[in-house]
């Protein structure tokens, strides 16, 4: 070590510690423990920061090496450095285009550029194939830090106008990183991998292009945004890929349409037109969760839809919330006089939260009235952009599967267990068999004491142990007036999807003014504990559309039974059978047009009925039905009347199944 060298102690995941000379590296580390350890390093972190393999470091610090064990480390710097490798394949191929930003997006990453001719797919064709050489060629990766002026010089004096304003907008002291992969170079925040060899070549794929403002200011000129996606190898793309195209054949807005269940038009964007068909489904999942609600111990309620901007002002929301609101002024005075002209400003819904806690105050409250749970499936309007609406997954007007709990502090454990119990079972009757349960905690900004948050906080944790469920905690993300819970869905094709939600609130009791007399006689403040299932109707039937693709069970399906004629000798029977099996409380119809029976299967396959009935000459003679299931190739033939019991059993929501209703 030279005369004036300095030390630094490097602490590693396992407690050990080394001594090194400052201006030690990752890489240096990483070396050191073992030469595959080197070899198989891909960046590290410094005291939790992740970092270039290459970065120096100049103060005691721990480091943990990355490699590809560190799944979700690794795949965002594959992804990262696919993104460089792509913009410096586009400038290869057309040296013209100018390049602008290139970040990591979930799964993949996207490049704005700037060129004036549209790129195509046979351009997807080249750009992937020169970004395969690049990766050949494991061109090392390398950055140094400039100062703004040199840094701005350089991308003058190259014609790169997007990166001269991205410079410029970089704050005072934040370090300016210039990033080189081989000769190429691009202004980025890092890190990135050693060389461009640890992207694997056959582990991507260009998506598609879409425009985009520079900057998204419609003012700015557009620019071509290429998405690509990445994975650490091929096998893991093509199961990704694979789930594509399984998720387009199960696209809710297709099947909404091959099935009629619901239509969107421009007169009322955002808001579902619901069709019989889908109405059905609609009202078979509402009944089914009011009986659950019911059982559970809620209070089902109703609460306006329209309510004075004075309300939204004192729970909060106007401030909050206002842009997503939907607003209307009524002119509520008439003729001459103080009230002549006036106006009153009123919003639709956008939930359902401070209407319960108007009900809660409405008479006075005991401590022998807590714990107090209300239910409502509200209808709740709130305003999204045109661009992000999606089908049932994203709109404008919704009904919630919303309630609220009013509790002691006391009683919150007690709850989250009873609300987490009731979810599960909800969710296990729907077809999903397990969720992840992600637990956010107290926000650095928050108000009430440490000791309220640990007690809250301990409450939702003690629950969740006691169920013995497993839960990932995510530091900081509660809200500022308490901690929640999320419940993450897993579809029949891997995909999650956040449904429900348990959040601990004594915020909104205390802006609108709720009370409870206590044991001791005096006014105490409840807890309110904001709580859904679903989330929304018109969402979650989205998702059970996407889950079963369009094969609902036979309690949901919206057409569950077709009894369709061989031959017209079996018209009348096929009627008889339609009314025996609407009798007992199926939806059941008839098919008795002069078509071949194989077409009638066909058709109705397509329209996924679950239970189609043949019946011919034999079946009436024999007062018999030839059972076709959907997705089966065979059949089988029943007699009528065990045919009727049978799915009229089958068809039984699975809570009154439970019940033996």
């Amino acid at each position: 070590m030279a005369d004036g060298a300095r030390n630094v102690t490097i602490t590693l995941p396992d407690g050990a510690e080394r001594t090194c000379a400052t201006g030690v590296t990752g890489a240096d580390i990483a070396a050191a423990i073992s030469p595959s350890l080197g070899k198989a390093a891909l960046a590290c972190r410094i005291d939790g920061r992740l970092a270039d393999l290459s970065e120096p470091i100049e103060r005691d610090a721990a480091l943990e090496v990355v490699t590809a064990k560190d799944k979700a480390d690794a795949l965002g710097l594959i992804r990262h450095d696919c993104a460089h490798i792509m913009a410096r394949a586009v400038q290869e191929l057309w040296p013209d285009v100018k390049v602008t930003i290139g970040p990591v997006i979930e799964n993949g990453w996207y490049y704005d550029f700037d060129r004036e001719t549209p790129f195509s797919d046979e351009d997807f064709a080249a750009i992937e194939k020169r970004m395969r050489q690049i990766i050949a060629a494991r061109d090392p990766v390398r950055y140094e830090i400039w100062d703004r002026a040199r840094a701005i010089a350089h991308y003058k004096a190259n014609n790169e106008p997007y990166k001269v304003e991205l410079v410029e907008a970089i704050p005072d002291g934040e370090p300016i990183r210039m990033y080189w992969h081989g000769d190429w170079q691009d202004l980025c925040r890092g890190p990135h991998l050693v060389h461009t060899g640890q992207v694997s070549a056959d582990g991507f794929k260009l998506m598609k292009v879409a425009g985009a403002y520079w900057r998204g200011d419609s003012s700015n000129k557009m620019l071509q945004r290429i998405y690509g996606v990445a994975f650490a190898s091929k096998p893991e793309l093509d199961a990704y890929l694979t789930m594509l195209e399984e998720a387009e054949k199960r696209d809710h807005r297709k099947i909404g349409r091959e099935l009629e269940l619901f239509h969107f038009q421009e007169e009322a964007p955002g808001m579902v037109f619901w069709h019989p068909n889908g109405w059905r489904v609609y009202r078979a999942l509402e009944e089914y969760m009011r009986r659950r609600l019911d059982a559970a111990g809620y209070r089902e309620i109703r609460t306006p839809q329209v309510v004075d901007r004075k309300l939204w002002e004192a729970s909060g929301h106007w401030e909050a919330y206002r842009e997503n609101m939907f607003i209307t002024e009524i002119d509520e005075g008439s003729g001459a006089g103080e009230h002549a002209n006036a106006k009153r400003t009123n919003a639709l819904k956008p939930m359902n939260c401070p209407c319960h806690v108007q009900i809660y105050n409405h008479g006075l409250k005991s401590y022998r009235d807590l714990p107090l749970r209300m239910a409502e499936f509200g209808s709740c309007h709130r305003y999204e952009s045109s661009g992000s609406m999606h089908g049932l997954m994203r709109v404008r007007g919704f009904t919630q599967d919303d309630a609220h709990i009013f509790c002691t502090g006391e009683q919150i454990e007690d709850e989250t267990r009873r609300f987490i119990e009731l979810l599960s079972s909800v969710y296990e009757d729907l077809g999903f068999e397990g969720f992840d349960i992600k637990f956010s905690t107290r926000p650095e900004v928050r108000i009430g004491s440490d000791e309220a948050w640990d007690r809250v906080e301990g409450a939702l944790e003690s629950a969740i142990e006691k169920l013995g469920l497993d839960y990932e905690v995510d530091p900081g993300e509660g809200a500022f007036y308490g901690p929640k819970l999320d419940f993450k869905l897993t579809d029949a094709i891997g995909r999650e999807w956040q449904c429900g939600t348990f959040q601990v609130d004594p915020n909104l009791p205390a802006r609108l003014g709720a009370e409870y007399v206590g044991e001791d006689g005096a006014k105490h403040r409840p807890y309110m504990l904001h709580r859904a299932i679903l989330g929304s109707f018109e969402r979650f039937i989205g998702i059970l559309i996407e889950n079963y693709a369009g094969k609902l069970p036979l309690w949901l399906a919206p057409r569950q039974i077709v009894v369709a004629t061989i031959t017209s000798e079996a018209d009348d029977y096929a009627e008889e059978v339609a009314a025996a099996l609407v009798k007992s409380g199926l939806r059941a119809e008839a098919d008795t047009r002069n078509e071949k029976i194989n077409y009638k299967v066909r058709e109705h396959s397509v329209g996924k009925v679950p239970l189609i009935l043949a019946v011919g000459g034999r079946e009436v003679a024999d007062r018999t039905v030839a059972v076709r299931r959907l997705g089966d190739k065979g059949q089988n033939v029943m007699a009528l009347d065990a045919a009727v019991s049978a799915f009229r059993d089958e068809a039984t929501p699975p809570d009154l199944r439970r019940e033996g209703r």
